[in-house]
Formats: structure tokens, sequence, C-alpha cells
């Protein structure tokens, strides 16, 4: 019994350490896990910065000296930080004397860079000497000047480039190919115009390349483009006369010697220019009207087709029959020679007013042979003693009088007033006009045909012969 309780302890106490053997090889497991995460922050982290340098204690003999000698030698090598006076004591320099302006500044970081150098005193000041001002001054201009001489070869030859290039330009522009391209003489102007501008923008490009100057390019174009912004809005309305000068030499809205009607402003067309179109009015007048209200304005041409209708008003009396007078002047518009047959003569009733109704008479005329205002002038007669023959009346407007008094007014005829009666007026009889005195005035054309003969050297006309009107 004894040796089973003492193999069973034994048993026990084993079991006992083989646990605790395993709980100490986990605990080291755990440990060597962990070990890594922990330490993996501390390895990583950044060093401290450095303290700032600290100002020793003590100098050593002749410190002072050794710094004063190296900042003087330094100063030796530089011509305008020759004259400043350097003294040290325990590390601090003390600078003084009179500097360019520029100067002081860099003389203070020179010295502060020399080693042992625990401060600097800058007491300079700034030299307004006049001599030591103006030569730097005078020395600049000298050199410049001498740059400036030295470069004359390299200039003349970039004007020598540039000049070519724009000779080649103003060649390239006056070839016959331009007029072939576009028939339009302002336009071909304008395309050569562009092509000499193009050529000259490169040479002075190419020039100033040659020169080292493309920067200053750059600045000039910048400039150019707000100036150009600029005369943009203040040359509004001179850009849109050139614009519509252009459009116009394209589309040619009329002829030479044409009639026209311009908004409300009448004549014959003398020229057109790159700034204004040319009239002369029926009166012998120029009138010049700029080439942007042409453009957009509603122009009549009573060239263009030659025949036009003339009409008249007569007025019968409201008794009378108005078809039986419309037929009658036709027939009579109808009889007269230079009132055409196609389109034929026409008679409508305008209106039937208190004492009278309003016939209004048209006719054709071709322009070509007959004058318009001579036409219509020898019709109205026509039709009126055709109608008056006819027993047709042409009254008088007729006004009625009311008299507010009551007291009658006397009636009084000639014979009892002693008054010689007035003899009844006589009617003249029209002279036979001439066979043609209808014909077509050409005053006018005769002196449009002068004028544009005598200003054809003077300003180009943009109105083309050859080209179809619009």
């Amino acid at each position: 019994m004894h040796g089973t309780g003492h193999s069973a302890n034994r048993s026990a106490q084993m079991t006992c350490i083989s646990r605790l053997w395993l709980c100490r090889i986990c605990a080291l497991l755990a440990l060597a896990a962990f070990t890594p995460a922990v330490s993996a922050p501390v390895l990583n982290e950044a060093p401290e910065p450095s303290a700032a340098p600290t100002i020793a204690a003590s100098v050593a003999a002749g410190d002072d000296a050794q710094i004063a000698e190296r900042i003087r030698g330094i100063f030796a090598e530089i011509e305008s930080l020759q004259d400043i006076r350097v003294r040290v004591s325990s590390g601090v320099v003390t600078l003084a004397g009179a500097v360019p302006g520029d100067d002081i500044d860099r003389a203070e970081a020179i010295a502060s860079r020399v080693t042992g150098v625990v401060t600097v005193q800058n007491q300079l000041e700034r030299d307004v000497e006049v001599g030591r001002n103006l030569d730097p001054a005078i020395g600049g201009l000298s050199e410049r000047f001498n740059g400036a001489v030295r470069a004359l070869p390299l200039v003349a030859v970039a004007i020598l480039v540039a000049l070519v290039i724009a000779a080649f330009g103003y060649l390239v522009a006056r070839l016959p190919w331009w007029r072939r391209l576009s028939p339009n003489a302002f336009l071909t102007d304008l395309i050569g115009t562009a092509i000499r501008t193009l050529f000259i923008g490169i040479g002075i490009v190419i020039a100033l390349d040659i020169l080292g100057a493309t920067a200053l390019l750059g600045a000039v174009l910048g400039g150019a483009g707000v100036i150009g912004i600029a005369l943009g809005f203040a040359m509004r309305d001179t850009v849109e006369n050139y614009v519509a000068s252009l459009m116009l030499s394209v589309r040619q809205p009329f002829r030479a010697n044409d009639h026209v009607v311009i908004d409300e402003l009448e004549g014959r067309v003398i020229r057109l220019t790159s700034r204004a179109t040319i009239l002369m009015t029926l009166d012998g007048n120029h009138l010049r009207i700029p080439n942007s209200t042409v453009f957009k304005a509603v122009i009549l041409n009573y060239t263009r087709n030659p025949q036009r209708r003339f009409e008249f008003d007569l007025g019968i009396d409201a008794e009378d029959d108005p078809n039986a007078a419309r037929h009658l002047g036709v027939e009579v518009l109808g009889s007269l020679d230079y009132v055409l047959d196609d389109p034929p003569p026409l008679a409508v009733v305008q209106e039937v007013g208190d004492s009278n109704i309003v016939i209004r008479f048209m006719g054709w005329i071709d322009q070509r042979d007959a004058d318009f205002l001579k036409a219509r002038s020898r019709a109205i007669p026509a039709v009126k003693s055709a109608l008056e023959e006819a027993g047709f009346a042409l009254p008088e407007p007729i006004y009625r009088l009311r008299f507010d008094s009551g007291a009658a007014l006397p009636l009084e005829t000639h014979e009892a007033s002693g008054k010689p009666q007035a003899e009844p007026r006589k009617r003249k009889s029209a002279p036979v006009d001439a066979p043609r005195d209808v014909e077509p005035a050409d005053e006018i054309a005769a002196m449009v045909e002068r004028e544009r003969r005598a200003g054809a050297g003077r300003e180009k006309d943009l109105l083309d012969h050859d080209r179809p009107v619009e």
C-alpha cells in the first residue's frame, strides 16, 4: 500500500513539472512574437535634431586677430569693400566705414560666414560721395557703349537678314497668282498686304533670334496684343467700315452711273472706294456715304431694270361714271408712243371723296428711250385734256362756310357795283410737242463719266464691270 501511494505521488509531481515547463515554453514563444512589434517603432523613430551650435566659453589667444585678418583679406579682393574697417573682440565683428548702399548687407553676410564669428555689428553707412557713385554709372555706360560697338557687325547681319526676308515677301505678294486666285482687286490687295506683313514678322523674329533677344520679342508681342485690343475697341467704326468695303467689293451691289437711292439719299454712282461710296446727286453735288452705312442700308436701284412705272391721280365729279373715265384714260396712255404696251397701262379708283372720285392712272416706260419725269409730265395733261373734252368735270374742293353773325351780307352783282366784269380766261392751246421731247436726260450721267475719268488715278474704284451684280 505504501509503495502504491509513493508511486502515485511521483506521477503527480511529474505531471505538475511537465505542465510548468509547457507554460514556460508558451510564455517564451509569446514574448518572442511580441518583441518585434514593440521594437519596430523604436527602430523607425527619426533621430532628434542636433542642438544649436554653442558659443565657446573661452577664446584662444590670437583667434580674434585671425578672424580680423581673414575678413580684411576677403574685403581686399572686392573693390567696393576695400575701405571697410574691421574690428574683432571675443568673436564679435564690428564693421565700420562708408560703402555703396547695395554692399552694406553683402559685407555683413560675408563676415558672418567666417569661422569663429559669434555675431556681426554692422555700423556701415551709405557712401554719398558724388565721384564714387557716378563712376560706376559712367563705367556702366562705357561698357554698354563698347558692347554695342562690338555688336554692330552682328546687328548689321540681323538687319540684312530681316530686309532680305521682307523683300522676298514683297516679291511673293506681287506674283500674278493671287490675281487669278481672287479676281476681286480689293481682296487681292488684302492678300498681298497679309503676305507682306507675314514675311516682315518672320524677318523680325529671325533677326531677334540672331541677336539673342527672343525674350524681347515675347514682351513686344504681349504689348502689341494689349495695344491691338485697345485699338480694336477704339477703331471699331473704322474696322467695320473696312470690312464693309471688302464685302461690297465682293458683292458688287451696283454699277458705275447707276441711279440709286441709299437710305433716302438719291444720286448716280461715281465710284466705290475702300472707305466710302461716292454719288452725284440729281442737283450735281457730290455725296460720300460710308461703306458701313451702304452695306446695312436698303438700296433702291432704278437703273437695274430699264422698265419703270409712273403714276398720277386725277379727280372727277362724284356724279360722273368712274369706269368710263378709267377706260378713256387708259386709251389715252396707250396712244402715247413712249408708253409701253407690255405691261399695259392701268387705271384704278383710288378713293371716293366728299366732292370727287380719285382715279390713279399708271403707265410703263423704257428708261433707255424715255425720261421718267418728262414722260409723266406729258401723260398728265394728255389724260386731263381728254377727260375734260369728254365732258368729265374735274371739280375743285368744295368748302361749306358758316357765319355765326345774324346779319345777312348784301348780295352784290357786278352790274350793281358798276365794276366792269372780267372777261373769261381763254385757254391757251398747248404747243405741238417735239417728237423726241421725252428723250432721257443725260446731263448727270455725262458729269459722272467726266468725274470718273478725272479721278481714275486718285482713288481706286472697287466696281468691276466684268463681275456679276448681286
